[in-house]
């Protein structure tokens, strides 16, 4: 049995893949087996209609698949937002049909979440590697000025044809390309959050993510290049995480702190140039920051970490609960959001206790984990300039103020434990900051 097939056989909504160089003719028979007999509508922007919806239509028309009218947005600025979703929606209720996405991130989000409210399973055709989301239960949209994850399933089938991803324009690829980096660190997190006897360490949805990674990220310039090989494994990669996703119905195997600085610029509406910044641009930035913070982590003596000092200087959950309204003060939203969350992830005394021990019994071992994981600081800063990416948070509109201030907010965003967790509770938050922002850091704030 080979990885797709043992991954298929734990996921929770996908039932079938095609991916490979030319199998855009394979849709028909797809669609055929999973949908017998029923009608096929595109949804599309003109773009990747152009790209590869006609294409489809015309595949299906001739395989005896009915088709209603496609329907194509055709805002210039369309972007995973709700009004997108109330303008499909209202499309697909007139139309007894299957939705069959061709696009990316945002397509197959908006068809992802109105199929869900209409009750209909629906497959992707994915025409760029941009992010592991395609195979990813829920969908990212923005709602009422907030980025939100709405829960629904993931497509009943996909279609990926490296050849067309390979062609797209080169940022999508680079977005992708930084979202897989992301796993690095984010396994790295897993495996803290799992020795604080959080979340445990689930192997399979692990291996489904981590196997195979490092040769998928190997050749940052060869995916810059539009290299149909190297961007096949670029597309194997996301497409296993998101199917280790669907298999733990959680987004652990794929994100850890990385994410959580992509959820808070995406909550505080991030645009460059008049654009809302990708998903993996962001998640890019997150990561040199996630490395820096695990780097610095290794650093420290945890070994002869004074346990009793720690727990004597950790405040009561009213205290914490009043430094992140004093944090967040003038946004409501992320003020509802981190106090939330906090109270999700907090302990008493006691439980910091424990917490801290089994970190502390298991370090000698853990350390060793984390060190063998994770791709040093320099290497991440070089992969992400090879492959077109985002390398400095100013490429993305964000100054290093902000960065620092971003940086700020980790403790409290997500109830999530990650490496962040550890040092806030360890006392260490203050002395990382300044490693990354004062004088000499990575973001030196002047």
């Amino acid at each position: 049995m080979n990885k797709i097939e043992s991954a298929l056989q734990r996921t929770t909504d996908t039932k079938d893949l095609v991916i490979g160089a030319g199998v855009l003719n394979q849709t028909p028979a797809l669609f055929a087996k999973l949908f017998p007999g029923q009608k096929a509508v595109i949804v599309a922007d003109p773009t990747t209609y152009a790209v590869a919806g006609e294409t489809v239509e015309n595949y299906m028309r001739e395989a005896g698949i009915e088709l209603e009218k496609a329907h194509i947005f055709t805002d210039p600025h369309l972007y995973a937002e709700w009004s997108f979703v109330e303008e499909l929606e209202a499309y697909l209720k007139t139309v007894d049909a299957v939705p069959v996405a061709v696009g990316s991130g945002v397509i197959n989000d908006l068809t992802k979440l109105v199929s869900a409210h209409l009750g209909r399973k629906y497959m992707v055709v994915g025409t760029a590697v941009s992010m592991d989301g395609y195979t990813a239960f829920g969908a990212s949209i923005t709602f009422k000025g907030n980025k939100q994850t709405f829960s629904c399933p993931a497509p009943y089938g996909v279609v990926l044809d490296s050849e067309i991803s390979a062609a797209a324009p080169k940022h999508l690829a680079a977005s992708g390309y930084a979202d897989l980096l992301a796993k690095i660190p984010a396994g790295a997190d897993w495996m803290i959050a799992d020795v604080m006897g959080t979340d445990v360490l689930d192997a399979f949805s692990f291996g489904l993510v981590q196997d195979g990674l490092r040769e998928a990220l190997s050749a940052p310039v060869a995916v810059f290049e539009g290299d149909v090989e190297m961007t096949q494994k670029l597309a194997d990669g996301l497409i296993m995480s998101g199917f280790a996703m669907q298999a733990l119905q959680s987004s652990r195997p794929a994100s850890g702190i990385e994410h959580q600085f992509s959820h808070c610029w995406d909550m505080e509406n991030l645009c460059y140039n008049g654009e809302h910044v990708s998903h993996g641009f962001k998640v890019g930035i997150g990561t040199l920051a996630s490395t820096a913070i695990l780097e610095f982590l290794l650093e420290k003596d945890i070994e002869n970490l004074d346990i009793e000092k720690c727990v004597e200087a950790w405040k009561p959950l009213e205290e914490i609960e009043a430094d992140v309204k004093r944090i967040f003060a003038g946004n409501a939203g992320l003020t509802a959001r981190a106090l939330e969350e906090t109270r999700n992830k907090y302990v008493d005394k006691e439980g910091l206790r424990k917490k801290l021990t089994a970190v502390k019994e298991s370090w000698g071992t853990l350390k060793e984990r984390i060190r063998a994981q994770i791709i040093p600081f320099d290497e991440v800063y070089a992969n992400l300039k090879a492959v077109g990416a985002p390398y400095e948070p100013e490429m993305i509109g964000v100054s290093r103020e902000r960065f620092r201030k971003t940086f700020t907010y980790m403790p409290y965003m997500r109830s999530r434990i990650t490496a962040i967790d550890l040092l806030f509770r360890c006392g260490m938050v203050n002395e990382v900051e300044e490693r990354l922002f004062g004088k000499g850091g990575h973001w030196e704030v002047a």
